[in-house]
């Protein structure tokens, strides 16, 4: 993956945290200055907390109105912030407010050559509108059904994704699914999921193969995704699809 994608620049990180909500759709969005604050009642963690659109120079005198805003529209608190030395005062005044940080996760970045590389037996097929076989992966055995119902009715209702499938042979049954959405310069990789006993046969591969030709055909170049620190079986598929991390962020919540 060329060098010159790492590091971002602040409008980089401004349009990939916008991105990432366009993505996810949540039904009301507040912006304060340098601030994305969603709102949504789903189980999707990025679609309900208060992000930041730059990784320093923020005051955490914001901290105390971003809280109130959430208890105004009647949800708890929670932000998503990036794990580097320059948010140090936003973490700190956060555990003064009785925050705790959970859930680490990684945001990884790629070029569309690095993401085309990546082998597949053949590309899944990739709709712009979601279908029922893309849906049921979500609710198949060994997902959280509630889980999977909000981010089926997320990635549903978004206005810039595309959604991937895999099937067996006699295409009635769906094995893989996934989403790319096309936002803001970016194409944001999200929803990936195998159904559980048929992991380990190469089909996310061929999900990320379907979707990168779906995004080289938008013109895009650059690539990121979000996944969580302990999902090493991920990791090391984006790692051959030439992703590289650019930071890993905490949830911050009330225990």
């Amino acid at each position: 993956m060329p060098t010159t994608l790492l590091p971002l620049n602040d409008l980089d990180i401004e349009s990939l945290e916008r991105a990432t909500l366009d993505a996810v759709a949540p039904p009301n969005i507040h912006e304060l200055p340098l601030w994305l604050l969603p709102f949504d009642h789903s189980t999707i963690g990025r679609a309900k907390s208060a992000v930041p659109l730059r990784h320093h120079g923020l005051s955490e005198d914001v901290l105390q109105e971003i809280v109130s805003c959430y208890a105004a529209q009647g949800f708890p608190a929670a932000f998503r912030i990036a794990d580097v030395p320059t948010l140090a005062n936003i973490q700190h005044r956060l555990r003064q407010l009785g925050f705790v940080p959970t859930q680490p996760t990684l945001v990884q970045i790629s070029s569309m050559n690095g993401l085309m590389s990546l082998p597949c037996d053949a590309p899944a097929l990739v709709s712009r509108q979601p279908t029922a076989l893309w849906a049921a992966v979500y609710s198949a055995t060994g997902f959280d059904p509630v889980d999977g119902a909000h981010r089926v009715q997320a990635l549903s209702r978004s206005a810039c994704i595309a959604y991937a499938v895999v099937t067996d042979e006699g295409e009635l049954r769906p094995l893989a699914a996934g989403t790319a959405s096309i936002s803001q310069g970016w194409a944001g990789i999200h929803g990936m999921r195998t159904v559980v006993q048929e992991r380990g046969r190469g089909l996310a591969a061929r999900i990320l193969g379907g979707l990168a030709r779906h995004a080289k055909t938008q013109g895009i170049e650059r690539i990121f995704l979000q996944v969580e620190e302990e999902n090493s079986a991920a990791i090391a598929l984006y790692r051959r699809a030439g992703f590289t991390t650019a930071w890993r962020y905490h949830y911050w919540r009330y225990p």
